[in-house]
């Protein structure tokens, strides 16, 4: 069997852990019940937390899972950088009558990641993914004892042969379109993110790097980008945004709306929300903030956190971190099951052209 998630499910078809609330049990179970790969998101979540969201997903698929953890980040942030940015914010919470989170309370750059992973250790799960770092070799050699495929999220060559020599089972590379949070394993704060790779010019440059399995995410929506990927020489799509938009995925309904709303038209990198550069629908917030943001994840997302809940909360989608990928336009409000058997008939499709084609071309 492969070492690549895929060989766990019928279809290429990764459903992205989307932290924050968008990955969550139904839509986990869901795509896993359609014959894709669902996955849960550990970040952002206690340990106890994502363990009851493994329970709860156990008890609705006995099909295998994923479990996605963030690596302890290791800089360190400038704290006058932070306080000014507190700062910049003030106004906004003045808005939305809501503190900023003080500074001591801002939480800690692990994650609760030892905890964690003591948990996947204890009980492990068919599949764990690592974004913003690669653990050491330790740390995968224990997972794969205990029965658990391993996989790395990379955006460059160099950080996915940091995988493989670490001892990975298989690497998600990430190109420039993905939504949500750049996967770089080290945040240079004297850049913007903006320098990174396109999908399929990643996926050939690490092919040729690694000889792992190669998972391809970053602004997939379709069938047909799936196929191009696969004879780009990934093995399975990872696909975020397009479920996002599915009935049971947990994020906020005035994000779904948003990914097709024409007030959103585009998208950019920021730190305005996180301090780590992250792909969203460019809003207000985005506008006004972003350009004073510095690079201190994730201590920006603390002092963040309590803003964006507000303008959830009145319903203003100019205050929230709308993540999206580039073709969030293209987003379908399908339910999950059936967005997977629409994207597996696309793949056909398009594949079987393909096939034609070589064949008209050999004739």
């Amino acid at each position: 069997m492969s070492s690549a998630p895929n060989g766990l499910h019928q279809y290429p078809i990764v459903q992205a852990p989307m932290a924050g609330g968008g990955s969550c049990p139904p839509l986990a179970a869901a795509v896993c019940e359609a014959g894709g790969l669902g996955f849960l998101a550990g970040g952002y979540k206690t340990a106890d937390g994502m363990y009851q969201e493994i329970k709860r997903l156990r008890g609705l698929t006995r099909r295998p899972f994923g479990v996605n953890l963030f690596v302890p980040q290791t800089t360190s942030a400038d704290p006058a950088a932070v306080e000014a940015y507190r700062g910049q914010l003030a106004g906004e919470a003045s808005w939305y009558a809501v503190s900023i989170a003080p500074e001591d309370t801002v939480g800690t750059c692990d994650d609760g990641y030892d905890a964690k992973l003591a948990i996947l250790l204890e009980d492990p799960v068919p599949v764990v993914s690592f974004t913003f770092g690669c653990p050491p070799a330790e740390v995968l050699t224990a997972l794969r004892r205990g029965g658990t495929r391993t996989v790395v999220t990379v955006t460059s060559v160099e950080e996915a042969r940091t995988a493989q020599s670490a001892g990975a089972d298989s690497v998600c590379v990430q190109g420039i379109e993905a939504g949500g949070h750049q996967g770089t394993h080290r945040d240079d704060p004297h850049t913007d993110g903006t320098a990174g790779v396109g999908l399929l010019a990643l996926v050939a440059q690490v092919r040729e790097a690694v000889a792992l399995p190669i998972v391809a995410a970053g602004g997939l929506m379709r069938g047909s980008q799936i196929a191009a990927v696969l004879a780009a020489g990934a093995e399975a799509a990872q696909l975020g945004t397009a479920f996002l938009a599915c009935p049971e995925s947990g994020a906020d309904p005035l994000h779904k709306k948003a990914l097709t709303d024409p007030l959103f038209a585009h998208t950019e990198l920021t730190r305005a929300f996180s301090g780590r550069p992250a792909r969203g629908l460019v809003n207000r917030f985005m506008r006004e903030h972003g350009p004073y943001a510095p690079a201190a994840y994730p201590q920006v997302h603390h002092i963040t956190s309590g803003l964006r809940k507000a303008a959830a909360a009145a319903g203003d989608p100019q205050g929230m971190a709308l993540w999206a990928g580039q073709g969030h336009r293209l987003a379908r409000p399908l339910p999950a099951a059936q967005l997977v058997e629409v994207l597996a008939a696309e793949l056909a499709e398009a594949q079987s052209a393909l096939q034609m084609l070589k064949m008209r071309s050999a004739s």
